[in-house]
């Protein structure tokens, strides 16, 4: 199943849905006593969360009514997550590229909420303190139940399911300071989206293609069969010190090919048209403008 963030054109805010194909509806127009968003959804127990779905399935195969995507407009796919992880150096050509070292146990910091970003929508690119700002693309995995000392084998099992991440970084501050949470955590650096798909809809995390297009020229372009750490392992590892719970988002890292490696590098400006795509999830794009 495939669940969204979406308002109507009249509206700002944005709620629940479910996609089908290039068309949508909302859950609230579905089923009686409705979560209010997918964070609320995915901290029901799971025999509720099976209800639900069960209901959701049951009105769309009796023909509810859909709105077609292009009337309607996108927020983050991830919201009020408990805590944004960010995997960084977990792929080997991103280390190199980065001249970084990835020998270690996984880079590990944190991105605030304020960062969250939806498809579609406007990044504001801050020129007073950085003309550096890169992109990653990144798989993002939603954690679906409290998960602590679990093991690589069983840790799938903890995974609600999966978003596409632009992992936006202004690298000469990433470069400047100790951390790397500033410079990856100013407005709406984390888009997501466009859809989370659940778990079972994407049973092997490790086949998945991951693509980056900048202005139409391709930068990005991997399996996330060459991540150093897998999903499973990076569960794993982040529940041996931290309590997941459910909602957490992990995004797991990029693939080579950012920005800041190509001569001349490549940063994003004013104009400039940025899309991150996986293939069983979908395309997430945004719009940049100065400020």
């Amino acid at each position: 199943m495939r669940f969204a963030h979406l308002g109507e054109t009249s509206s700002a805010t944005t709620r629940l849905a479910v996609v089908v194909n290039d068309a949508a509806a909302f859950v609230a127009d579905l089923v009686a006593d409705p979560p209010r968003d997918l964070q609320e959804f995915i901290t029901l127990p799971r025999e509720h969360q099976d209800d639900l779905r069960t209901r959701i399935q049951t009105a769309l195969d009796a023909g509810a009514p859909l709105t077609p995507l292009t009337e309607l407009h996108f927020g983050s796919a991830v919201q009020r997550p408990p805590v944004i992880l960010g995997v960084g150096l977990n792929y080997s050509a991103h280390a190199s590229e980065l001249s970084l070292d990835n020998d270690s146990e996984p880079v590990l910091f944190a991105l605030f909420p304020n960062s969250l970003n939806g498809h579609g929508r406007t990044v504001e690119l801050p020129t007073q303190l950085s003309e550096e700002v890169d992109y990653e693309a990144e798989l993002g995995v939603i954690i679906g139940r409290e998960a602590k000392n679990v093991s690589p084998e069983e840790a799938l099992d903890y995974v609600f399911g999966y978003t596409v991440v632009n992992d936006i970084t202004a690298r000469n501050l990433q470069f400047q300071e100790p951390q790397w949470c500033r410079c990856k955590s100013f407005d709406g650096f984390t888009p997501t989206g466009p859809v989370v798909v659940t778990a079972d809809d994407i049973p092997n995390p490790q086949n998945v293609r991951i693509r980056t297009v900048v202005n139409g020229l391709t930068v990005q372009d991997a399996s996330t069969s060459t991540m150093i750490r897998t999903v499973a392992q990076l569960v794993s590892s982040l529940s041996r010190s931290t309590t997941l719970l459910p909602g957490t988002l992990i995004s797991t890292g990029s693939p080579g090919g950012a920005g800041r490696s190509r001569t001349p590098p490549l940063y994003l400006g004013a104009g400039t048209e940025v899309t991150v795509s996986i293939d069983a999830i979908g395309e997430l794009t945004s719009h940049c403008v100065a400020v």
